[in-house]
């Protein structure tokens, strides 16, 4: 039954992914803490697991297809997440859980912000 339900939260994460390009950070990582009870840790790691194969690709295409992909400027990130990813994977095992959980809500908080008040 549980995989019926991680497959479900994989199809609602895909749907709004391919509508808004969002994923892990606002839709799996929470679901999976506050639905799940994975810890915060494991949700990280698992939303990360998650990228390895190339989710977004169909997606992508599709993008890509209507002229709306930047190439140049996604290899240049991608090859910047490629690195910072493993820096942040190193930073964040020295954190407590609950404090992590707490900067991860604060980041989407402002981020949330960001977005609701910019132009």
């Amino acid at each position: 039954m549980a995989q019926i339900l991680y497959f479900i939260l994989g199809i609602v994460a895909g749907i709004l992914g391919g509508m808004f390009g969002i994923g892990g950070g606002t839709i799996i990582i929470p679901a999976l803490v506050l639905i799940f009870g994975l810890t915060q840790h494991q949700a990280q790691g698992t939303s990360l697991a998650i990228l390895i194969p190339p989710i977004g690709l169909l997606a992508a295409m599709r993008y890509y297809q209507s002229g709306n992909v930047k190439l140049s400027i996604a290899a240049f990130v991608c090859a910047g997440f490629f690195i910072g990813g493993l820096i942040g994977a190193d930073f964040v095992h020295h954190l407590s859980d609950p404090l992590l959980k707490r900067m991860f809500g604060i980041f989407l908080l402002f981020v949330s912000l960001q977005m609701i008040i910019s132009k």
